[in-house]
């Protein structure tokens, strides 16, 4: 009672309404992002944390110092600052890198040079402090100078065109480090274990930030060469309607110049002929117009079984996985062929439309028998392509169906309402977009014996 008492109230429609599109706005800004751009916004973000990480990790280090020693407090402050301005510009760094790496800026060479000069400078101060005796801890200073050195290397592998060079920069920069600690005269444990600390540090950042960032670039190569399939899809199948014009035309011209020439030949003549060979060429003009007609609205028949298979390879091609169950195949369902056509077509809209628009990854097309009708339905998970729900017969398809007249929304509803057909669109089930084609079809035996083949 309770179900159907809700079911039964606007009111609460409305307000599971106003919930629903409050839960839409704010899991939006993520939902409408594709798969490569969420990748990178996760990428970013990750780079971004560093900064707390570092600070976190060695910025607090210092506070450990004595609380008796006058220099301390000073001291504290100015090594918090110090990892404080080499944490964001290591993040602005890796921010800019990123970018080059996804070629929409000029290498950060400036940034880099930075860097490496605040950390050299840095570390190299925080040594010095150590070997004159003013910074006393030397746990303070190893934290301080591995942290330093260990994230540069992490944003400067960013700005490598080979990373594999940094398999040679960390051991020297380890080398390095601990060769100066030990220059300036203090306890070689410390030199070495500043060694071994940049030496694993390093290549463990460099590795995670390298593969990140190469990560990004593979996923947005497979973006674009995901939106060129679809593009080729597109242009294959302009060039399909380029044939199909030329075959409707073609020999009409061909026939339509010769009888005008020999038109011109009898008329020279004064012969009566010339009259005849003119109206023939006025009716094939006449017929070549109604054929063009036909082939720019789309009423040209469609077989339903090749738009089904054209429609499995499309979507494979382009990293989709498409599910089909359909009755159709060498002994199956029946259907007029105007039946046909129209259902072919709209699968052939559908499948235009997820290619080019939204973020599918799956599509499922079936096509099975109901009472005294037949259902067609395409159902996506990319519901990010699509602008409001639809209602059956004035449904929207989403921006990549149009209503233009003769294509889109506007040429399938034509085509269905030929055949005495509808239409559904709209947001169906698990942020999934749903078209549904129904066209009324008497029952015969044949149809009432077909199964559905899945």
């Amino acid at each position: 009672m309770s179900g159907s008492g809700s079911a039964g109230n606007p009111a609460g429609r409305r307000g599971t309404g106003r919930e629903a599109g409050r839960v839409s706005r704010l899991t939006g800004w993520w939902s409408r992002r594709g798969s490569a751009a969420k990748v990178e916004l996760y990428t970013r973000w990750s780079f971004h944390f560093f900064v707390v990480i570092e600070i976190a990790s060695i910025g607090l280090v210092p506070f450990s110092e004595p609380d008796d020693d006058p220099v301390g407090l000073p001291l504290t402050l100015a090594l918090v600052l110090l990892v404080c301005a080499h944490a964001v510009l290591n993040a602005v760094l890796s921010s800019r890198a990123l970018d080059w790496a996804l070629d929409r800026r000029d290498r950060p060479v400036r940034l880099a040079t930075a860097q490496i000069a605040l950390t050299a400078g840095g570390a190299l101060t925080v040594i010095a402090l150590r070997a004159t005796g003013v910074l006393e801890d030397p746990a303070v200073a190893t934290a301080v100078v591995t942290g330093l050195v260990a994230f540069s290397l992490g944003g400067i592998v960013l700005c490598v065109r080979r990373p594999r060079r940094m398999l040679y920069v960390v051991p020297a920069t380890a080398l390095a480090t601990g060769g100066a600690i030990m220059a300036v005269g203090l306890h070689p444990a410390e030199g070495i274990g500043s060694g071994i600390a940049i030496l694993f540090g390093g290549y463990g950042l460099v590795a995670a930030c390298g593969f990140s960032a190469w990560l990004m670039k593979i996923v947005w190569e497979l973006e674009r060469s995901r939106d060129l399939k679809a593009r080729l899809a597109v242009a294959e199948e302009r060039l399909r309607f380029g044939r199909d014009l030329h075959d409707v035309i073609g020999r009409n011209l061909s026939v339509i110049a010769l009888k005008s020439e020999l038109a011109v030949q009898l008329a020279r003549r004064e012969r009566p002929e010339a009259v005849d060979q003119m109206i023939e060429v006025q009716r094939i003009a006449r017929e070549s117009q109604r054929e063009v007609r036909d082939v720019v609205r789309g009423y040209r028949e469609a077989d339903l079984r090749v738009e089904l298979e054209g429609a499995r390879g499309v979507l494979d091609a382009a990293g989709i996985d498409c599910a089909i169950a359909s009755p159709f195949g060498s002994a199956g369902l029946a259907l007029p062929d105007e039946v046909q056509s129209a259902l072919g077509w709209v699968v052939r809209e559908t499948t235009t439309n997820v290619l080019r628009h939204g973020d599918a990854r799956r599509c499922a097309i079936s096509v099975r028998e109901e009472e005294n009708e037949v259902l067609l339905t395409v159902e996506n998970d990319g519901a990010g392509q699509t602008t409001g729900a639809g209602t059956r017969g004035g449904s929207g398809l989403g921006s990549g169906l149009g209503s233009g007249g003769g294509s889109g929304l506007a040429g399938l509803r034509e085509r269905l309402a030929a055949v005495g057909g509808t239409l559904e669109a709209g947001p169906g089930g698990d942020g999934t977009f749903r078209v549904a084609a129904r066209i009324p079809v008497p029952r015969t035996p044949r149809m009432s014996r077909s199964g559905v083949d899945r």
